[in-house]
Order: C-alpha cells, then sequence, then structure tokens
C-alpha cells in the first residue's frame, strides 16, 4: 500500500486524443467526393411480436402461450437509412492530437508530480510515442470508428488531411485491407501519419488537426447506423420512444465518444489476450469491456491502471514496455485518478 505521502487525492490528466462528433451522410460511390447529403432520422411505429423469455406456466399452457402471444409489442422507433439512389455511407468528423501528457492538470501531491513528470519525460525521450501513435494511426486507417457501419461494407475508404500548420499532407487509405486484430502493419501511409501523430504527443509539435473522412459503401438504400442515445426515462407509456438515435442538428451523427473508444481500441496488453476471441480492447483503467461484463484487468493480478501507474509514477521500473504503453495511454485518455484518503 503506498504511502500516505505519495498519494495524491487531486489528480486529473486532461485527454490528449479529441475527436469531434461525427457527421453522418449518403451518396453513391462515384460521386463520394463531390457529393454527399446529409442524413436525416426517420421515426418508425412498428408492432413486434413478444420475443422474450416467458414463464414456466405460459410454456406448460398453449392457451396461455396463445394468449401472450396475441397481445400487440407496439415500438415506435428511430431509423436512418440511405435513399435508393445512395449505396455509400460518409462519416465526416476531425481530431485534434494534443500534447503536454508528462504535466498533470491537476495534482496536489508535489512529490508525485516531480517523480511523474520525470518518469513521463524519460518515456518520450526513450519512445517519443511511437508505438501508441502507430496503433491510433492504424485505427483511423481502418475505420474502426464505422462501428457496426463497417460490417458487411463492399468498399471502405478513408481520407485523412492535416488542417491549418500551413500543410498540405493527407493520406488515403483502403480500410479492407487493414487488419482490426494486430497492430503489425508496416504500411509506409500509416507510418507516415503515425509519425505526425507521435510528434504531437511528444511535444515536438504543439498539436495536430486531423480532418477525416470514411466512406463505406453499403448498399443502395440500406440502414446505416448512427449513435443511439441512452433512454433514461423509465417509463412503461406506449407514446415513449423505444429507441432513440443521435442528431446533431438535423444530421444524424456518432458521439465524439464512441468515436474515441474505437480510436484507443489498442490494449493487447491485457493479461488474456492471446486466449480471448475478443482482440483488442479500448484502453481503460481496469480494462472494461461494458458489452462482455468483463474487467480484463484486475487489480488482483496487478495489471490494472492503478497498480502500474503508482509504480511508474514515482520512477520505479515496470516489468516490461508494454506496461509503460498502456499506463501512457491511460493518461492520453485521461481522466479523474486522485484517490481519496478515506479509500484505506
Amino acid at each position: 500500500m503506498a504511502n500516505q505521502e505519495n498519494i495524491a487525492s487531486v489528480l486529473a490528466f486532461e485527454k490528449k486524443l479529441v475527436p469531434s462528433d461525427g457527421y453522418m451522410y449518403g451518396t453513391s460511390w462515384d460521386e463520394r467526393k463531390t457529393k454527399a447529403v446529409p442524413l436525416n432520422l426517420i421515426e418508425k411505429s412498428v408492432r413486434g411480436t413478444i420475443s422474450n423469455r416467458i414463464k414456466k406456466a405460459q410454456q406448460d399452457d398453449p392457451l396461455k402461450l396463445d394468449a401472450e402471444v396475441e397481445k400487440p409489442n407496439l415500438q415506435r422507433v428511430d431509423n436512418c437509412a440511405l435513399s435508393t439512389e445512395q449505396d455509400t455511407l460518409k462519416l465526416h468528423f476531425t481530431l485534434k492530437i494534443l500534447s503536454n501528457v508528462e504535466h498533470p492538470s491537476a495534482c496536489n501531491n508535489a512529490a508525485l508530480n516531480s517523480s511523474y513528470i520525470a518518469a513521463a519525460k524519460k518515456y518520450i525521450e526513450q519512445e517519443g510515442f511511437r508505438e501508441l501513435a502507430k496503433r491510433y494511426a492504424l485505427n483511423i486507417s481502418n475505420a474502426r470508428y464505422l462501428w457496426r457501419n463497417r460490417v458487411g461494407a463492399e468498399k471502405i475508404e478513408v481520407n485523412v488531411k492535416v488542417l491549418g500548420q500551413e500543410s498540405d499532407q493527407s493520406w488515403t487509405f483502403d480500410a479492407t485491407t487493414i487488419g482490426l486484430r494486430d497492430f503489425n502493419s508496416e504500411d509506409e501511409q500509416i507510418n507516415s501519419l503515425a509519425k505526425e501523430i507521435a510528434m504531437a504527443l511528444s511535444g515536438n509539435i504543439e498539436f495536430l488537426l486531423l480532418e477525416i473522412n470514411a466512406y463505406a459503401k453499403v448498399g443502395n438504400a440500406q440502414e446505416v447506423y448512427p449513435s443511439e442515445e441512452l433512454v433514461l426515462d423509465k417509463s412503461n407509456s406506449k407514446d415513449k420512444k423505444s429507441k432513440i438515435l443521435y442528431r446533431i442538428g438535423e444530421i444524424a451523427g456518432m458521439h465524439s465518444q464512441k468515436i474515441g473508444n474505437a480510436l484507443r481500441t489498442i490494449d493487447t496488453w491485457y493479461p488474456e489476450y492471446e486466449n480471448v476471441t475478443t482482440g483488442p480492447i479500448a484502453i481503460e483503467p481496469y480494462g472494461a469491456v461494458t458489452n462482455l461484463g468483463i474487467a480484463y484487468r484486475n487489480p488482483k493480478n496487478k495489471t490494472d491502471f492503478y497498480t502500474l501507474f503508482d509504480k511508474f509514477a514515482h520512477g520505479e521500473s515496470l516489468t516490461s514496455k508494454e506496461e509503460e504503453h498502456y499506463v501512457m495511454a491511460v493518461l492520453v485518455r485521461g481522466g479523474v485518478f486522485g484517490k481519496s484518503n478515506k479509500d484505506d
């Protein structure tokens, strides 16, 4: 257990990968660079069937099951789809990469602050964020942030352009040729983009602003999938909409948080990676994968962020470079990591 004087009750880091919301447009593959129409949400009212597990009494009595099935399952839902003239989804967003990871935005322990800055600067000098930058570049180029829209797409193209800084740098990727499971690519385009990201994270340039357009050819009039809003109203009113999709003004959109989650899905260093089919997981302090209900980085096996950060920030050597990469990736993610004196 850390000594009381080594604990910061106030410790926070600002995120260094800052995506905007994603704007969704419909277009055709042949006209994707010149013509794109904002996608709107459509409300549907549908009569569904009962499909949930039924009680045992209903299972044993066919008449009761018939009576249950006859009940209408009325739903109001949002929907989003391409038009009959459109076969391609365009997702547009910007991404800002910031520097200064070595300085917490808040830390009320001077000794910890000083030792962490020294450790972070040593990491930057030795590693220069090259491994993390390559993984972020791969997730930009493979269009992981399309999520469900990526599945079943005939073609996927990603265009990346540097905005401002008097730069005309740009890259074009065929996302279907770039895997989602490993980060071993040696593509020159990816390495070039990764170099710019690493320079920003390391502080060689103050920041990097990228414009990203991803095109997925999914088929004429096919449904596409914006982010789904969390429904906080738990009432059972029949007028309540059961699925609410995200819109930005009148344009269907993707939450910036969902894009950010895809970009930081780079953790292949968690203990069970070789033995599970999950693949890379998003950088999280406990390796949480909410849709599976699993935390892959449990404090019991000392692979969670807090265990590793406490050693790293006090100048102790971690057992591998992978652990250092993970710690720094969590800090790039940002968050509030202070420890209350009441926690012990």
